[in-house]
């Protein structure tokens, strides 16, 4: 969601790309807080926060890019450093 974000979309996809976002990332920020990480607990934290839909940050169209695709080389690098157990 977040590399196709960096097309042009209509304003409810970049909606909806902020619950699922500040969802996810908050999601991992609890699984990086119960390894004990907390270096990855505060970068999914802070993401968490920047994608928030409930009070947003609103910056320009290129700011939001870069912000898009650092926080999809984020998300790809968590598949590696975060062990997530199946017992929920």
């Amino acid at each position: 969601m977040l590399l196709f974000a960096l097309g042009d979309n209509p304003y409810g996809y970049y909606e909806i790309l902020r619950w699922v976002i500040a969802g996810i990332s908050g999601y991992l920020a609890f699984i990086a807080h119960e390894q004990k990480n907390t270096s990855w607990t505060w970068i999914m934290a802070i993401i968490a926060i920047l994608f928030n839909p409930i009070s947003p940050f609103h910056f320009d169209r290129d700011t939001w890019q870069i912000i898009d695709l650092i926080s999809a080389i984020i998300f790809f690098t968590s598949l590696f450093k975060l062990k997530t157990s199946n017992k929920i």
